[in-house]
């Protein structure tokens, strides 16, 4: 190739300047010639740019002989175990390649019968198999009777939707003396006898004495149900489509269609002279296709197999409730797999030992449950099939089955990317592991320092906190995309309603206890962490937040100790001037519907500044009370101004006051309707109605049980105004006598009276879904901070530090939002002050120290100036508060009527 030697001078960085410009099409004279004189013959630079033209062609063909080598590699599917045409051709326009040959390293394995635990060990993480291991607990019929016989012996009413089962030969003589109690009564039964690992009908039998079934065989045998319901005088059953996607965490999908299959002579009750006509009795497709009466139609409404849409409509036409079948329909399904859980879910991790917990599920499986209904329409589960025919000899057979297995393969998102992604984590694992810090034994941490234990402990919380987080995404993505392409399947398992979820994951953990006694106990925390978790994904950032900024300041996480805990946040008493001015005009504007700019100025400074208390109701309107040390909040002066400004018709709502009925209608989703309307409201209204929420929580007081408003009242006046004396004993009975669970009972009780104000406010049976709800839940979350650290710091001269939750983040909080936090705040104070002094009063110990001149109150100097000329209350300091407000109960109760005028 020819080339041009650059002229003297010239810079190497020039020469690689010009060409650059003649990769871009520019002059190539003109660019030499600027930088340094140099002219290149024309001929080279025509012989320079079809060079270029030349290299940008090979590189075009290299990228489509590279797209054209990916395309070689599509995503495979290894059919060779499977005999069904209709799952060839649903995978084929799918976008799977069928191999002709086995293919172990096939994206999809598809076999008709059971795989061996081997295999499933062997699989990668990018496959995907038709089958879990395990599942045949309650896909034999043996296995399905006894596992729910040891789940219906503790819970005996939500597992009563199996027949009466004796497995034989192990129960051979329970039947015979159950059948000689029946005999004794007068009430003659029919048996029917299935083989313990039958299918297709083969080898059933009825018998109407059970003397004559064999003793030695391994069968069961089942109580007949002989009042079956009918569709046209013949006796039918439900073959439903279950899809479970993963067993870790356990995930249930129901097919919005399926088969009603039906028997071809109509039924009579069982005799002896029909107890063996099996076209009568039997609804298996496999024995009645053989009967000379069977109808092959090509129509869904006729012949002797149906779908389920027809049996919908049949019942509606016949004023039966079908939304309550299918609820009863799903509740036995989701109680049945609850039953295979347990077994399913410890041999897939025997299979899988290094997959970790709520990873990609490499199995899943499709199961055919044959349900009949009862004459009133109850369902009875009959069995499981863990390989459900996918023959389609008829077209609705083909309609629904190849609907099946159209949107199975759409839920299990089967990417190309797979293989290489999964590759590329094991890689990432291994190194993880290869250069991972050995983590310290037992007997060397007690070698290190205290400094050494406490960031050990706070970077413990934040890998715990980062697994949590990591899971909550995971589990929202995976969701997002359930609902996307469920097509015709709906998820019943988890539910979306929280207290059915509840109540299974209870079911669960029993499920657990019972089949897996050895491991309950560990399971059963995962299954809490897993079924039952309620932190948010904010939540979690926010403690995580928490976790960098203890570890920035050199503080930990505290660790469980005994004893006492070092009140090192003590507030400080110090005497306050309290404002002479009130601000009843201002206050009273504000209950029109709107907060005035003044009083959220005035709640803001009182938020700063910690003002007093205003008068209470048993001052007279001109007295005004000595200034004390009593710690206040950020709607201290404000909210409690607002006890004067109720009228009749007003009334404060309590915080122990259950809700109406409407709230009851409300939350148990009467309104739907308005649901829609709130979910759609705009920014405005937003903001109306978080300004009512606010003046609603200013009228919440708390509920001293047996005493009025007033008492409660002057309870917390009297502590505030004793604070040095209460401030050690508040803070040993929050910080340590209760534990956790009791601390957060407290917090509850301002926590379930917020959401049916919300509720109330809002119309919004479902608060969660509110951004203000959201922003409440953080305030709450922070108050348990730390073991109860993050309320009780509220009670310090910094009381304001739980603000900076909403500081560190990214969404913005609007000073009305801000205001509604801060009252929910000084509720929840004065709720720990009035279980405080609730207990306290219970143990009858004085909470109180005796009371000189400087220290009464001047509701006490007043009631002492009325009662000048009667006869002096007597009391001893041992009195508790409760024993001196019963002897002054009256007296106070006469003097209130003055101080309302």
């Amino acid at each position: 190739m020819p080339s041009a030697t650059p002229r003297a001078g010239l810079h190497p960085s020039s020469s690689v300047s010009s060409l650059t410009s003649v990769g871009r099409g520019g002059d190539t004279y003109a660019a030499m010639k600027s930088v340094g004189g140099y002219e290149q013959p024309q001929s080279e630079t025509r012989y320079s740019v079809m060079s270029h033209q030349s290299s940008v062609e090979s590189r075009v063909t290299a990228a489509q002989k590279k797209k054209a080598k990916k395309k070689r590699h599509p995503i495979t599917a290894n059919l060779s175990g499977t005999r069904y045409e209709v799952v060839r051709e649903i995978c084929e326009r799918s976008g799977f390649s069928i191999t002709r040959d086995e293919d172990p390293n096939g994206y999809l394995l598809w076999n008709d019968s059971f795989v061996s635990t081997d295999r499933i060990s062997e699989m990668k993480p990018f496959q995907r198999m038709n089958h879990f291991p395990g599942m045949g607990e309650i896909c034999r019929k043996d296995c399905l009777a006894r596992n729910l016989a040891k789940m219906a012996k503790e819970h005996a009413e939500d597992y009563s939707f199996v027949p009466k089962t004796w497995i034989l030969p192990s129960e051979y003589s329970a039947l015979q003396n159950y059948a000689k109690d029946l005999k004794k009564k007068k009430k003659p039964k029919t048996f029917i006898v299935k083989p313990a690992n039958g299918a297709m009908g083969n080898g059933i039998s009825l018998y109407k004495n059970p003397e004559k079934i064999p003793a030695n065989e391994h069968m069961i045998v089942q109580e007949y149900l002989d009042k079956p319901f009918l569709i046209d005088g013949y006796k039918c059953d439900l073959r439903i489509y279950v899809l479970v996607t993963s067993c870790d965490p356990l995930r249930i999908f129901l097919y919005h269609d399926g088969l009603l299959r039906m028997s071809t002579e109509k039924y009579i009750q069982p005799t002896d002279g029909n107890i063996e006509h099996l076209y009568m009795h039997l609804t298996n497709y496999s024995v009645n296709k053989h009967s000379d009466n069977y109808d092959k139609s090509d129509s869904v409404d006729t012949g002797s197999k149906r779908t389920l849409k027809f049996l919908n409509d049949y019942l509606r036409r016949n004023d039966y409730d079908v939304p309550y079948l299918w609820k009863s329909i799903t509740d036995v399904i989701i109680k049945t797999m609850i039953v295979a859980e347990p077994h399913v879910l410890h041999a897939y991790r025997m299979c899988r030992p290094g997959q970790a917990p709520g990873g990609d599920s490499v199995c899943f499986e499709i199961l055919g449950f044959d349900i009949m209904l009862d004459r009133k329409l109850k369902p009875w589960l009959l069995e499981i099939n863990r390989s459900p025919s996918f023959g389609t000899d008829e077209q609705l057979d083909y309609d629904i089955k190849s609907g099946v297995l159209e949107d199975t393969l759409r839920l299990l998102n089967v990417k190309a990317s797979d293989k290489r992604r999964n590759l590329a984590a094991q890689k990432a694992e291994s190194q993880r592991r290869l250069f991972q810090q050995p983590t310290r034994k037992a007997h060397e941490t007690l070698d290190i320092n205290e400094i050494e234990k406490k960031k050990l402990s706070v970077e413990r919380k934040k890998e715990e906190l980062k697994d949590l987080l990591s899971r909550i995404r995971k589990d929202a993505a995976r969701e997002d995309f359930e609902n996307r392409n469920s097509g015709r399947f709906r998820r019943i398992f988890p539910p979306n309603d929280k207290f059915q979820q509840e109540k299974y994951a209870t079911l669960l953990s029993n499920a657990f206890t019972t089949f897996l006694s050895g491991r309950a106990t560990s399971l059963q925390k995962e299954i809490a962490r897993t079924y039952n978790n309620r932190l948010r994904e904010e939540d979690v950032l926010d403690m995580l937040a928490q976790c960098e900024a203890d570890e920035r300041d050199g503080k930990s996480i505290p660790t469980k100790q005994r004893g006492p805990v070092p009140l090192s946040s003590m507030p400080s008493s110090r005497a306050q001037m309290r404002d002479e001015h009130d601000h009843d005009e201002d206050e009273s504007s504000d209950m029109d519907g709107n907060i005035s700019e003044e009083t959220e100025s005035r709640v803001s400074s009182a938020h700063h500044s910690s003002r007093s208390r205003p008068p209470s109701a048993y001052t007279n309107g001109t007295a005004s009370r000595p200034t004390s040390g009593r710690p206040t909040s950020a709607h201290q002066s404000t909210s409690r101004s607002l006890v004067g400004l109720r009228t009749g018709g007003q009334r404060s709502r309590s915080l122990t006051r259950p809700m109406s009925s409407r709230n009851r209608l409300i939350q148990n989703g009467i309104l739907s309707s308005e649901v829609d309307d709130a979910l759609i409201i705009s920014r405005e209204r937003e903001e109306e109605l978080t300004r009512r929420t606010v003046l609603s929580l200013n009228e919440m007081r708390i509920k001293f049980p047996g005493k009025t408003d007033e008492e409660a009242e002057w309870l917390l006046d009297k502590i505030h105004e004793n604070w040095k004396f209460h401030k050690p004993r508040i803070a040993s009975y929050w910080l340590v006598k209760l534990d956790s669970i009791k601390r957060r009972k407290v917090i509850d009780i301002v926590r379930s009276n917020v959401r049916a104000v919300l509720q109330r406010t809002w119309r919004c049976p479902e608060v969660d879904s509110l951004r203000l709800y959201r922003i409440i839940n953080r305030v709450f979350n922070r108050l348990m901070w730390s073991h109860g650290q993050g309320l009780w710091n509220c009670f310090t001269n910094s009381g304001n530090a739980w603000e900076t939750i909403f500081s560190k983040s990214s969404e913005s909080i609007t000073s009305v939002e801000m205001n509604c936090c801060r009252r929910i705040v000084q509720l929840c104070r004065d709720c720990l002050l009035i279980v405080y002094q609730f207990a306290s009063d219970a143990k009858g110990v004085p909470q109180h120290p005796p009371q000189t001149e400087s220290m009464e109150s001047p509701r006490s100097r007043n009631l002492s100036g009325s009662q000048s000329d009667k006869k002096p209350q007597t009391w001893t300091p041992t009195q508790s508060v409760s024993q001196r407000i019963s002897r002054l109960y009256h007296t106070r109760m006469e003097t209130i009527p003055q101080t309302n005028h």
